[in-house]
């Protein structure tokens, strides 16, 4: 029998139960207590918080997410941590007006389509058993067959709570990629999953034009939230605000889904779709992201934004938008880690402004 231990999260006060061989943050999230996070595996630090009492082990944090400093002054990744005594924590604990943040569970489901949309990109499309809500931004965890489980952006929109559709890229040498989704996994299959996640997701109660910025796979969520604003402009008649969506690639067979967005763009007099292609000549416009957003908006004020992509993508934007004028409270991002980003450090060049 697995030993547990109560968490007391200040300053909430609220206490919770917690398995030896369970993270911190997960017991939290299974209990609503919705603690700052984004990787969920040591990696990019937004998780940390300080621990007051009690013993813990603090797991596979990177040395480069929480400095040995910070490790002596008390300070752990809860995403990694897990309690070896009654344990109390400091989180950061955010609570949005007009949000509701869902409790991370457990799901099953069964593979409904597995489908290749770009070169070594699959579209997986999994009918879940029981419905998860969520919200547009948010991520789940795909189990893989030997135990381990990896992240991925959910594409679909917050309505559709019977499936998940997830856009994976595959990776050299990578176990849930290479050796099991583009490797045997197949339609039928049966799969298991956790979430949701994350705290880059829409605020639909912004009511400013929307910039959705993405490269390769970042596309996901940003076409979660693209979706969302759909359904609600079906809903009420109406969708006010300009949207317009950036996506970079490398070449244009990069650019899945290409002919969906330019029929939307012409279906819906709101919506711009501006996809690029930084390695190869194009019919379209050349160069990354980052580069084209400042030719577009040298101000852009009185948006919104949201940013999806390899972390160095992420910075870069994030920085081109601020050289133009939208203050921090006005971006929202997401950056995607592996194994190279763990290992150099890559996530530490960011402002602490920036929501996720």
């Amino acid at each position: 029998m697995t030993t547990t231990h109560t968490i007391t999260v200040e300053p909430l006060g609220t206490e919770l139960q917690c398995r030896e061989d369970q993270s911190i943050l997960d017991a939290c999230l299974r209990n609503g207590v919705w603690l700052p996070h984004a990787c969920t595996h040591g990696t990019c630090g937004t998780c940390k918080a300080q621990v007051l009492d009690g013993d813990i082990d603090l797991g596979d944090a990177s040395p480069y997410a929480l400095l040995e400093s910070e490790r002596d002054d008390g300070a752990a990744l809860m995403c990694v941590a897990t309690p070896r005594d009654d344990v109390v924590i400091e989180g950061d604990v955010d609570i949005e007006d007009g949000i509701t943040m869902y409790p991370v569970r457990d799901f099953s489901g069964t593979v409904a389509a597995l489908d290749e949309i770009a070169p070594g990109v699959r579209r997986l499309v999994i009918d879940l058993d029981e419905p998860m809500e969520f919200n547009a931004g948010q991520y789940v965890q795909l189990n893989l067959p030997d135990g381990d489980n990896r992240p991925y952006s959910i594409a679909n929109a917050p309505h559709e709570t019977g499936r998940i559709e997830l856009h994976i890229k595959r990776t050299e040498n990578g176990v849930a990629t290479a050796g099991w989704v583009f490797d045997g996994l197949a339609a039928g299959d049966e799969v298991t999953l956790s979430g949701p996640y994350g705290k880059f997701y829409f605020r639909p109660g912004r009511e400013k034009p929307v910039l959705l910025l993405g490269s390769g796979t970042g596309l996901a969520p940003l076409v979660s939230i693209l979706k969302t604003i759909m359904a609600i402009e079906d809903e009420e008649g109406e969708w006010e605000h300009e949207v317009v969506m950036y996506h970079g690639v490398a070449t244009s067979a990069d650019l899945y889904d290409r002919e969906w967005f330019e029929a939307l763009a012409g279906e819906r007099d709101w919506f711009t779709y501006r996809p690029a292609v930084s390695r190869e000549q194009f019919d379209g416009r050349q160069g990354r992201v980052p580069a084209l957003l400042a030719q577009d908006y040298p101000r852009a004020g009185g948006n919104v934004a949201y940013i999806c992509g390899n972390p160095a993508m992420v910075e870069d934007t994030m920085r081109a938008l601020m050289k133009a004028r939208l203050f921090p409270r006005d971006i929202y991002r997401e950056d995607f880690f592996d194994a190279a980003d763990r290992a150099n450090g890559a996530h530490v060049v960011r402002s602490p402004l920036i929501k996720r």
